[in-house]
């Protein structure tokens, strides 16, 4: 399976990806409002191998985020899926990503949510000092629904995502 966008596509992560996923995930420059790693490849193959059961149950589902050219430049992550909602996360983009990644891979993530999996809102968390991922996901037309200790938590709708891309079309196509 692989979501297309302008300048991105979207791919399920395999387990030959794991050496790129720990890199992300250890480097001081993207970890910092993530959940800490080992940073061992070989733990992380083995997430990918029990993480491919729950891909299998359509529990969750791991991309990796490459550019058109087929140079890797991020990760993300649609899991809890709960009634009529998912949630995404583990969201980082490197020095490789394009322009409009952000943009682009929040609208796949979406599109896949909304359109593949029938689901109609989205939930997440974000780390209350992460600022400029807060601001991001407010002009998406996300909505605070909450807080935690560490996080702040939102949620958006399909049609307010709708309504966003409309906007922004000129950016994406």
């Amino acid at each position: 399976m692989i979501l297309t966008s302008k300048t991105v596509k979207m791919r399920l992560v395999e387990e030959s990806d794991a050496e790129f996923i720990v890199g992300l995930r250890v480097d001081e420059k993207y970890n910092k409002h993530l959940s800490a790693v080992t940073g061992d490849v070989e733990a992380q193959v083995n997430w990918i191998r029990r993480y491919k059961a729950d891909e299998a149950d359509k529990l969750q589902f791991y991309f990796i985020i490459e550019r058109l050219d087929g140079t890797r430049c991020g990760t993300v992550r649609i899991y809890d899926i709960v009634g009529d909602s998912f949630c995404w996360g583990s969201w980082i983009l490197n020095e490789e990503k394009t322009k409009y990644a952000a943009l682009e891979s929040a609208f796949l993530v979406y599109e896949f949510g909304f359109e593949e999996l029938k689901l109609s809102k989205s939930h997440f968390d974000v780390r209350k000092e992460n600022e400029k991922v807060i601001s991001f996901h407010k002009k998406m037309g996300a909505v605070k629904t909450g807080e935690t200790d560490l996080d702040e938590l939102f949620e958006i709708s399909k049609n307010s995502v709708l309504e966003t891309k409309q906007r922004l079309s000129s950016k994406l196509l």
